[in-house]
């Protein structure tokens, strides 16, 4: 029997749990995780760690489960919606939203682990760290909303970030030859 994610809320205890997620059908499953990330946010310390690596294996979990499915709706007997096609579309999108809390972990960890420095170093190296994380959380969120969008039908493309352009001196660092 699927569960909706409304019916499933109503007995399920939170967070979420990897195994929570198997009852669902694959739209609810998504926004059960995407559910779990807003309403668990990400502090820049030993909590949000924690709370990073839950999300990589509900993520991880969730990616799994899709390509699994993807599988099974490649069998000519079975008429499964969403389509084989979706379903490996959506792993896609998850396994970008993986890449992207795996690489906010650096930060994390940095800003764990902070104490070494001045107080001014630490300070600015704390902005930094929180802006890359930020940055990767960001994009982790873009990926799940495309997940989400893919196995609900819509056609609204997916945000990309605009590619940052090589920096290119300007005229005025350039020395002149002296004469």
């Amino acid at each position: 029997m699927t569960l909706t994610l409304t019916q499933h809320r109503r007995h399920s205890i939170r967070p979420y749990e990897p195994i929570d997620l198997d009852g669902l059908d694959p739209l609810a499953a998504v926004d059960a995780v995407i559910t779990d990330v807003h309403e668990f946010r990400i502090p820049g310390d030993a909590n949000g760690l924690f709370t990073a690596t839950r999300h990589v294996s509900l993520l991880c979990h969730l990616a799994a489960r899709m390509a699994a499915e993807t599988e099974y709706a490649l069998v000519p007997s079975v008429k499964k919606s969403p389509t084989a096609a979706t379903l490996a579309q959506t792993a896609g999108h998850l396994g970008r939203a993986i890449a992207h809390y795996t690489q906010a972990l650096a930060p994390l960890v940095a800003l764990t682990t902070r104490g070494t420095q001045s107080a001014i170093q630490e300070h600015v190296s704390g902005l930094v760290h929180h802006s890359r994380l930020r940055r990767h959380l960001e994009g982790s969120a873009e990926a799940l909303t495309a997940a989400r969008d893919c196995l609900h039908g819509s056609s609204r493309p997916t945000p990309t970030r605009t590619p940052i352009p090589p920096h290119t001196p300007s005229a005025s660092t350039h020395t002149r030859p002296r004469a």
